[in-house]
């Protein structure tokens, strides 16, 4: 039996908060281009996924957060590339115009128009569980054109994040 080509990358998001708003990436570039998502980016060689979220939210926004709290993970798997495993992280922040990035733009949306944004399938259960409070493991399938196949909650906690 061979063994497949490709390899799991490993990822943060970080989910940058202020009250009941949320400072997301319009996307540039693939993955997600075009769609709203939380900061983030691959976890560098030696470094926790705690110190990357903090990494990453400084260089995409330039905002130093010193402090950012593990929310839950997601899995996703395809048959083509696209296969990550993130830690999602949040972190509150004070109210600001939206910097500069490089990655895209960044928007201030409210939670109640989380729905009405195009965002990655994935990322409304995600915020689902960040607005209850709750951690959550998530398992996405995508099939070569990454359209979503299958979804499963493997566990999630009502403990307060």
């Amino acid at each position: 039996m061979s063994t497949p080509t490709g390899i799991k990358r490993v990822a943060v998001l970080c989910i940058l908060q202020h009250q009941q708003q949320y400072l997301l990436l319009e996307r540039l570039k693939a993955p997600n281009a075009g769609m709203y998502t939380p900061v983030g980016g691959k976890i560098d060689p030696f470094e926790t996924p705690e110190q990357a979220a903090i990494r990453e939210v400084f260089e995409e926004t330039g905002l130093t957060v010193n402090e950012v709290h593990f929310c839950g993970i997601l899995t996703e798997t395809s048959p083509t590339n696209y296969n990550w495993i993130s830690y999602v992280y949040k972190a509150a922040i004070a109210w600001q115009q939206p910097p500069t990035c490089n990655e895209g733009t960044l928007h201030w949306v409210h939670e109640t128009e989380l729905n009405t944004i195009p965002t990655p399938t994935t990322d409304a259960h995600i915020y689902h569980y960040v607005q209850q409070q709750q951690k959550f493991i998530l398992d996405a399938v995508y099939d070569a054109d990454l359209n979503l196949i299958a979804f499963q909650e493997l566990i999630h906690h009502s403990n307060l994040l």
